[in-house]
């Protein structure tokens, strides 16, 4: 029986189109999974379903009777309910706060003491262990996406549409996640599941869709029999490029950023780092594998300047680091984050003034900028251009743009000027597979330029992939590091959780 019929779909933002006629149908009791490259129009089809965007055309049934939601409330009174990849959190508040806030009416809960006990039940069943008292916005990235998913359980939605909610958590607690909303569909709801991980869709859905350019290019079509390479050949209309070659050999520059002893308190439910060494050299990629929550937020604060030391000492070339951010910027530090538009951009303000900011606010920051649209608008459109951000324009608000574009906006912003040392954290989260290769061949090619790369990510095929020397990152400390060449990716998986 249908769930959910979406036909004809269009919707454009501006004078951008989004959404050309795409069509979708879901029903009771399936996982679908949902694929397309970044800016294909997946979000926004399924935003249009939960009720954040209103259709420009097109028709929407639910369970049979048509339907059109003007507000998110109306959606989730049908029972809709929709994990986002940027998350849809309140920072100040704490894990059971949120949860409340979320989930309360629609629960039931007349207690605190309900609510607890209902997110300890679940989160036994997922294998998500998250301190309810712990504020969210002191949180690891991969505690955060767990939360989404949680608050959309037990919300009670019957139709679960399930946006990137793998892509910071571990293999095992991905399986954990995906197997329990597998069993889910199998007593009755139906859940949509937008990804890029093609061994999650073929491993946990039941049918498959695929947009292109806002249209609908595989409608429905079963997820028996689909390989990985036929899936990545529908999404982006040619065969997929196989792996990167291997960098070519050159000489390392030593010390271009070096760590002694560095220890730094905890936050109120944060990890306190203990004496961490760590030496990345000018020409290396430098792999910092682990389990989110194990410190990494802390020391990425660390470096780039945003959190007190109590002991040890960071050197930029052999020279103590500037004691500011704007001076450690200015000194050749550059930085991605892992939260790209809750740290790295602001979704509200167009291209342009994002990626100008760094020049605007620096210590040497352009003082005659505010009758200068015409320069920052410039600097977007080479941004643009150079790094290939689809759908893109200078005066465009940044949350308008796919999670993939986004990043590459923000590579272009942070690979601007002279650099020295680049820290990513968790640089291809929610990307397509071309704009992972987009990403990870910047990441290459900033290496071969001689930059020191500190990669910290929690995607094991990455790291093994991409990384020089690798070490593991647990309860704010850093395992030996050792070369890539003579470690496998099962021995680094089980230190992992060894460690944890």
């Amino acid at each position: 029986m249908t769930a959910v019929r979406l036909s004809g779909i269009e919707k454009s933002f501006g004078s951008r189109p989004a959404l050309l006629g795409a069509n979708f149908v879901l029903e009771w009791g399936e996982v679908h999974a949902l694929l397309g490259e970044n800016g294909a129009g997946k979000s926004t089809l399924m935003n249009v379903l939960a009720g954040f965007y209103t259709a420009d055309a097109g028709t929407l049934a639910v369970d049979g009777a048509p339907a059109r939601f003007e507000t998110p409330a109306a959606a989730a009174e049908a029972g809709i309910g929709m994990v986002h990849q940027h998350f849809k959190l309140v920072g100040p508040l704490s894990v059971l706060e949120n949860i409340r806030l979320a989930c309360a009416k629609r629960a039931g809960w007349k207690t605190k003491a309900e609510a607890l006990a209902a997110m300890q039940t679940l989160g036994a069943e997922l294998g998500f262990h998250l301190n309810p008292q712990a504020r969210v916005d002191e949180m690891a990235v991969s505690d955060q996406q767990k939360l989404e998913i949680m608050k959309v359980l037990l919300a009670g939605a019957r139709i679960l549409i399930l946006d990137e909610p793998t892509a910071v958590l571990t293999e095992e607690e991905a399986k954990a996640a995906l197997g329990l909303v597998r069993t889910l569909a199998r007593g009755g709801r139906a859940v949509v599941l937008i990804t890029h991980k093609l061994r999650d869709v073929l491993g946990f859905s039941d049918r498959v869709s695929v947009m292109r350019a806002g249209r609908t290019v595989i409608d429905a079509a079963p997820a028996a029999g689909m390989t990985a390479a036929s899936l990545s050949e529908a999404m982006v209309g040619t065969a997929p490029q196989g792996e990167i070659a291997p960098r070519t050999a050159h000489r390392l520059k030593p010390d271009m950023l070096r760590v002694m002893k560095l220890s730094a308190p905890a936050s109120a439910h944060g990890v306190a780092l203990r004496e961490i060494d760590l030496d990345v050299k000018g020409g290396e990629i430098f792999g910092l594998a682990g389990i989110g929550g194990n410190g990494q937020a802390e020391l990425v604060e660390a470096l780039i300047g945003i959190r007190q030391l109590s002991g040890g000492d960071i050197l930029f070339d052999g020279v103590d680091a500037p004691p500011t951010p704007e001076g450690r910027r200015e000194a050749g530090l550059r930085y991605i984050p892992a939260d790209r538009m809750g740290m790295g951009l602001f979704g509200e303000l167009p291209l342009a003034v994002n990626i100008a900011l760094p020049r605007l606010l620096g210590e040497k920051a352009e003082r005659k900028w505010l009758v200068r649209k015409g320069w920052m608008n410039q600097l977007a459109r080479a941004a643009i251009a150079d790094y290939e951000v689809a759908g893109a324009a200078p005066d465009l608000p940044v949350r308008l743009l796919s999670g993939g574009n986004a990043q590459k906006l923000m590579l272009a912003r942070e690979f601007a000027g002279e650099m020295s040392v680049l820290i990513a954290h968790s640089p291809t989260r929610g990307l397509d597979i071309r704009a992972v290769q987009a990403v990870q061949a910047r990441l290459r090619a900033a290496a071969e330029a001689g930059v020191a790369v500190l990669l910290i990510s929690e995607d094991l095929d990455e790291i093994m992939e991409l990384s020089d020397r690798v070490a593991v990152m647990s309860h704010g400390r850093i395992s030996p590091a050792e070369p890539v060449a003579q470690v496998d990716r099962a021995r680094i998986g089980r230190l992992m959780l060894e460690l944890h």
